[in-house]
This record gives C-alpha cells, structure tokens and sequence, in this order.
C-alpha cells in the first residue's frame, strides 16, 4: 500500500458533473465535494463549469501540460479559476494566478485555491485576497454581478512570459516520479493529472 494516501486507488467513481467513469482517490472525492458544492450550494448549472482543462506551459526549448480543475463561464466570459491542491493554499497563491494570466488571452477576474476543506479566493487584476472559506467563493447571482463590473483586460506577451515562468517553476521543476501513472511534487502529490513534462 502506497504511504502516501493521495496516491491510493480506492476502487472508480462516477464524476459528479459528467457522469464519467473516474479512479476513486482522496483527492478525486474532493473534487466532486467541490463541484457538487458549485452546483448544490452557489447555484451554478453544471454546464457553467469546465473541468481538468489542459494547457501547455512553454519555457524556451521546453514545455509542461498543467491541469486546471474548475473554470466557471458567465455568459462569454471565464469568470472563476479553481485549483485544488491538498495542504497548504498560501503556496498555491502564486502560481494560481499566474495561471489565471496564461489560461485564455484575457485575465480571469477570480482565482480560488482550495483543498477541499477550506479556500483562498483572490482577485485576478490586484493578486489581492478578497475571501477566505469555501462560502467565500462566488455564489451564480454574485459572479453576475462580478462579470458586468470588470472589464477582462488582454494579457500582454509580457505578462505571458513572466506567468508561463512562475508556473514552470512551481508546478514543474520540482516534480518527481513515483510511477507511471502517477507524480508527485515538493509541496503535494495527486494522481492522474499532475503536469507532465513532454
């Protein structure tokens, strides 16, 4: 049996938002808490939310796949990034919201770090937390308001860069194998979707 639990297959599940067949992992069973915590509770459609989003991060010769749980659409727009990682938020911050500026081609207005149990929620234009605890994140009726007062500024080819760089060294230079299937980092291990370097 593996030490570490948030690399322990339990059995499968059925995804919350999908319907898809999904490993059972303790980490897995807080992604669901978290997506049927959007819908049940803050009142979003399941079709509001996107979920495991892959992007490519490219730093010169080299390149890294990221996932992103939980993107949360108003209208048009991506108004809400969510990043779950177990442990510690205060070390997610950083990287979450250089995410959040290389993500789509303009700046997600809301960025939330969560494990599972509690939550950092901050503004994607200041980098400034604006709440604290899973009820800190956006309700459907306050991310409307949200998206008629912000203006979702481009991300300029400079901000691109400089995000692509904090992301590379957060999310992938400090990445270690475990096996095949899974990896794990310097500040937390979860299967499946951990960034993996091409």
């Amino acid at each position: 049996m593996e030490k570490n639990p948030h690399h322990l297959i339990l059995g499968e599940l059925s995804d919350f938002l999908t319907g898809d067949t999904r490993m059972d992992t303790h980490d897995e069973r807080y992604r669901q808490k978290i997506s049927k915590y959007l819908v049940q509770t803050l009142g979003y459609a399941k079709q509001d939310i996107q979920q495991n989003e892959v992007l490519t991060i490219r730093i010169a010769e080299q390149k890294a796949r990221i996932s992103v749980d939980f993107l949360i659409t108003e209208d048009d727009k991506t108004c809400v990034l969510i990043k779950y990682a177990p442990g510690s938020l205060v070390t997610r911050r950083l990287s979450n919201l250089a995410l959040s500026r290389v993500i789509l081609p303009y700046q997600v207005p809301v960025i939330v770090t969560t494990n599972g149990e509690d939550a950092e929620i901050i503004s994607g234009l200041t980098g400034k937390l604006i709440g604290q605890g899973l009820d800190g994140i956006p309700s459907k009726t306050e991310l409307k308001k949200i998206y008629r007062s912000v203006l979702f500024p481009l991300i300029s080819d400079s901000i691109h860069e400089k995000a692509s760089r904090i992301i590379y060294a957060c999310e992938v230079d400090g990445s270690c194998s475990v096996n095949d299937d899974f990896k794990c980092s310097s500040w937390y291990c979860y299967p499946g979707d951990k960034p993996k370097k091409d």
